[in-house]
Order: structure tokens, then C-alpha cells, then sequence
């Protein structure tokens, strides 16, 4: 089990960018895939993108060509670039860990906000 810590978040304009960063903090092992996952007031939480230890990716439909999710290996650090945010994008975003037990370990959140 490790400790998600999430940075990167804030308010930005329509059109605007944000970069989200989440280092695990604590051993790694057993991690199979990294990922985001964001949650909307009054929606479930959805998946963003994700990211296996090999490189594979994924990402939901909504945010396909807008945000970019990659990784940092010497760093264990998986960061989430989003590009022309949308008041829709507007959510709390978890940093996700899943292993390959299937056990998922949760950030706490960072709020990302962005004004039309």
C-alpha cells in the first residue's frame, strides 16, 4: 500500500492547461496500472486515463486528444497533462493505483476548475 500524492490543481480558463502530477510515496511493487480518475459534484467518479507500468494507455472518450497521461520512471511519477479544459472537466481528480491483486490504493483529490 502506498500514499498517492497529488499536485497540479487549480482554476483556469476555457482553452487553458493544466499539468497533474501524483508520486506514490512508499514502495511500488505490485502496482500494475497508474491512473487518473476524476468526480464531478452529483456524478460518479469516472475514469480519466490510465497508464500500465509497460506503457499502455487509456483514456475516456471525452478527453481523447486533450489530455496526455504519461509517466516518469525514475520518479515512479505518472502526470496527467490536460489541454483546452472545458467547464465540463471541472471535477476533483484522484491519482489511482491498481494492483495486480486488484486491490486500488486512492489519492486524496486536487480540484480542478475551470470558468467558461
Amino acid at each position: 500500500q502506498v500514499r498517492l500524492v497529488e499536485s497540479g490543481g487549480g482554476l483556469v480558463q476555457a482553452g487553458g492547461s493544466l499539468r497533474l502530477s501524483c508520486a506514490p510515496s512508499g514502495s511500488v511493487f505490485g502496482i500494475n496500472v497508474m491512473g487518473w480518475y476524476r468526480q464531478a459534484p452529483g456524478k460518479q467518479r469516472e475514469l480519466v486515463a490510465s497508464i500500465t507500468w509497460g506503457g499502455s494507455t487509456n483514456y475516456a472518450d471525452s478527453v481523447k486528444g486533450r489530455f496526455t497521461i504519461s509517466r516518469d520512471n525514475a520518479r515512479n511519477t505518472v502526470y496527467l497533462q490536460m489541454n483546452s479544459l472545458k467547464a465540463e472537466d471541472t471535477a476533483v481528480y484522484h491519482c489511482n493505483a491498481e494492483y495486480y491483486n486488484g486491490k486500488h490504493d486512492w489519492g486524496q483529490g486536487t480540484q480542478v476548475t475551470v470558468s467558461s
